[in-house]
């Protein structure tokens, strides 16, 4: 369910009420290490070398805290959704700048072939000394929300059931759907039945 336009969005809705019944993808340590496969920000070889390394329910610990971050995170987008987010909510972001300030990040030359020519590239990565560091990829990318996205774009989809949320990148920030094909294509065949309904 990444159709948010922004990974720390996508986060929000790693639990979702799709059709009718809530999907949370990151429900233990395995959906977790999943989840974040797929939003490519955890390097493969490392989702496998903690996976391996992990000690019993030492993941399923990790995917506790990454829901109750993600609610957390939730919490605050909806406060804010809607309006340009102002100085005064940095004191709100506490849990998340503790999060990013325990990283192990650096920088590194590595070898890099651009253009028919070798060369080097700097190249930033980070030390994964437990599993617990998986969650420092999921905190960049929800301060990469509050840095970097307009909350006067960010709006949860008119489902009726759905719980999804999205940053509206569109032209004329008319979008109104989580997607077309799901929720859109559903408000579609209503108003569908209801014209037909009117006719009698």
């Amino acid at each position: 369910m990444f159709i948010a336009d922004s990974l720390g969005l996508d986060f929000i809705n790693s639990i979702a009420t799709p059709v009718d019944t809530p999907v949370d993808w990151i429900a233990d340590g395995d959906g977790l290490l999943r989840w974040l496969a797929q939003a490519k920000l955890v390097p493969s070889d490392v989702l496998d070398e903690l996976g391996a390394r992990a000690t019993a329910g030492e993941l399923d610990d990790v995917a506790g805290q990454a829901r109750d971050l993600r609610e957390w995170f939730r919490g605050f987008v909806r406060k804010h959704m809607g309006r340009p987010l102002t100085p005064r909510a940095l004191k709100e972001l506490e849990p998340l700048n503790r999060l990013l300030e325990s990283d192990q990040a650096f920088s590194r030359i590595v070898p890099h072939h651009y253009d028919e020519h070798d060369g080097f590239a700097l190249e930033r990565t980070r030390r994964w000394r437990s599993a617990e560091s998986l969650l420092l990829p999921i905190g960049e990318a929800m301060a990469r929300v509050v840095c970097e996205e307009s909350f006067t774009d960010i709006k949860a989809c008119e489902g009726p059931a759905c719980t999804l949320m999205f940053a509206d990148h569109t032209r004329a920030r008319a979008r109104r759907w989580c997607s077309m094909a799901i929720c859109g294509n559903r408000a579609k065949q209503a108003a569908h039945r209801n014209r037909i309904k009117d006719r009698g």
